[in-house]
């Protein structure tokens, strides 16, 4: 028998329902009238849509460029089809329906909150299907779910202070929901680990509210805020005082100005971003334009979700999974797959990593003394 020819992954344009509905072919496959309905990946991202066009577009090029990186020479692959939509509202299961009906083996997507909160409520999910953002509640049983979501950095963030052994926490947050979050999620991480919260402070733009953080043995600081006003912040607390944040204060390492502003503030962010001869990171190629910091984090999303869903293909899911992702090290709790991101420390205006160049003295990670740093 002949061998069988490697499937290169390539992208399959396929039509919206808003362009269906207006054909008046609200019941149409998805697929162009060239083609017939053929096993593939279904991709479905909001395009079209003003608002999450920018990201989603951003996601299906990491996507794309782990499908391409992964076929090679490897035969069988499955193609990719992507289903646009306008939005990931109403019509995001019936778009889901569709891309089934055209020979969907496995789907990736939606991609907002609402689009997941809507498939999610849905209980005939006939193949491994992978979310990219994060539901509460009951699920049916192939529908797994993969987001960037920053209250988990928070989370983690607790986990590293307290591995430091410290006790006592301030919590320094901005009025924006964002920093709500996170700080709600760094408060309940760090009160579940047995640790107190000494104070809240609501940052505002007047640094006089930070007069009374001095420094204890025991204490940590925790900035649920982005680089902006932690680079507000941070110069009126004392250097020896650990400071945390999330990748929310990262904005590349081309940002040396306010990057040195931050210098000794511990945080999290993905390898993709922190590592770049991470074994992951080397093996798939950047984006060809530069992206924001933002998006470089969705490209990676997009990389690592098509990773996840040739592992659920292939029945290689189990609660013992760890995936050393290009956005963290991957793990499956429930239907949710966890990321826990990197750890790194501002110094010198470069954000770096535990094996990077000139670490500081000070101890800096959780398993690491001045006696056994590397």
């Amino acid at each position: 028998m002949p061998e069988t020819a490697a499937i290169i992954p390539v992208e399959v344009e396929t039509r919206s329902l808003a362009q269906i509905a207006a054909d008046g072919e609200e019941h149409a496959l998805l697929v162009r009238g060239d083609e017939s309905a053929a096993p593939h990946i279904a991709l479905l991202l909001p395009l079209e849509s003003a608002a999450f066009g920018a990201t989603a577009e951003v996601v299906r090029q990491g996507f794309m460029a782990a499908a391409n990186a992964q076929a090679q020479g490897l035969p069988g692959e499955l193609p990719v089809r992507v289903y646009s939509s306008v939005s990931d509202g109403n019509d995001i299961v019936t778009l889901y329906r569709q891309a089934i009906a055209a020979g969907a083996r496995a789907v990736v997507g939606p991609l907002t909150r609402t689009g997941v909160s809507l498939l999610a409520a849905q209980q005939d999910i006939p193949v491994p299907t992978l979310a990219l953002n994060i539901a509460e509640g009951q699920f049916a049983n192939r529908l797994y779910f993969f987001g960037m979501m920053v209250e988990d950095e928070a989370r983690q963030v607790a986990q590293l202070a307290a591995r430091q052994g410290l006790h006592q926490a301030i919590v320094i947050a901005t009025n924006t929901q964002l920093a709500r979050r996170l700080q709600f999620a760094f408060e309940e991480e760090w009160q579940r680990l047995g640790g107190t919260i000494l104070r809240e402070i609501e940052f505002n733009g007047d640094s006089a509210v930070l007069a009374g953080v001095t420094y204890l043995p025991d204490l940590a600081v925790f900035l649920a805020a982005g680089a902006e006003e932690a680079h507000l912040i941070r110069p009126y607390l004392l250097n020896q005082l650990p400071i945390y944040a999330t990748s929310r204060v990262f904005l590349g390492n081309n940002e040396a100005l306010i990057n040195y502003d931050l210098n000794g503030i511990r945080f999290v962010d993905m390898p993709w971003l922190l590592q770049a001869d991470h074994p992951a990171v080397m093996v798939y190629p950047h984006p060809d334009i530069p992206l924001s910091i933002d998006h470089e984090r969705f490209y990676a999303l997009g990389i690592d979700a098509y990773r996840l869903i040739r592992l659920l293909l292939a029945g290689q899911v189990d609660a013992n999974l760890s995936l050393d992702g290009v956005s963290g090290d991957l793990r499956l709790n429930g239907h949710t797959f966890q990321r826990m991101a990197m750890p790194a420390i501002f110094a010198q205006g470069q954000a770096r990593t535990r094996n990077g160049r000139d670490i500081p003295v000070l101890p800096i990670f959780p398993d690491q003394t001045i006696e056994n740093r590397e």
